[in-house]
């Protein structure tokens, strides 16, 4: 096992699923911990303080909700779930928890991969840099200035607020309870019909083509992500 790579703890009951993913990133430099239940997930977390958590729901003690709830309570280590669950509750009760992202067994290991890149960049140290990029999308945070294609393109001050909220969460699934909440605050938690206005305007103004969106992704019957770069 590697030294010197990103730590992760892989948390799953089933050990042909440990084994390959142990096997499949240890060969990507990743140093690898497992747990098999969500108490020694919570045990091996302080012990080995790893740089990110994937996660199994279905534990034999604690549900992997549970874990993510706990470990919410005190780090924000990225929560990367795998389920063989389905269904949209599931996906959006994990997420709703604290977890970072939602991949169903059966999986690509690239796609798991590309989802770790993703995390990792979002606790690597930064510059600071108030300017976020992907394509020929730009926003700049501090001037509140958004460029497609290197032109100004206006958009409203509600539109704005929920493009800053997806640029500061990039790459993460965020619900759309999550994202009313964050935009309108607290009350509006159902008003999902208002969110999906509001993300079809965006894209408008943002994608070349919206009925093919690049950046500000739909997660059915979760939410939304804006695509981070790989």
């Amino acid at each position: 096992m590697s030294d010197s790579g990103p730590r992760i703890l892989v948390v799953d009951d089933e050990a042909p699923i440990r084994r390959f993913l142990r096997t499949a990133l240890a060969a990507h430099a990743f140093q690898v911990f497992e747990a098999a239940t969500g108490h020694d997930a919570l045990s091996a977390v302080i012990a080995h303080r790893p740089d990110i958590i994937i996660l199994d729901l279905g534990l034999p003690d604690l549900d992997g909700i549970e874990v993510t709830k706990k470990l919410r309570e005190w780090t924000k280590i990225p929560i990367i779930i795998l389920s063989v669950r389905e269904h949209e509750q599931e996906k959006i009760g994990a997420l709703d928890a604290g977890a970072d992202d939602y991949l169903t067994k059966p999986f690509g290991i690239g796609e798991l991969l590309a989802r770790i890149r993703v995390a990792l960049r979002r606790i690597a140290p930064t510059n600071d840099s108030p300017v976020f990029a992907t394509g020929e999308l730009k926003v700049d945070l501090a001037r509140r200035v958004v460029m497609v294609s290197g032109q100004e393109t206006p958009i409203t001050p509600t539109e704005y607020d929920l493009l800053r909220v997806l640029v500061t969460n990039a790459g993460k699934v965020l619900t759309h309870h999550q994202l009313l909440r964050e935009v309108w605050g607290v009350g509006y938690e159902a008003e999902t019909h208002m969110l999906r206005v509001n993300i079809s305007n965006l894209r408008r103004k943002i994608e070349i083509d919206p009925t093919r969106p690049r950046y500000i992704l739909t997660e059915p019957g979760v939410g939304y992500r804006l695509r981070s770069e790989a």
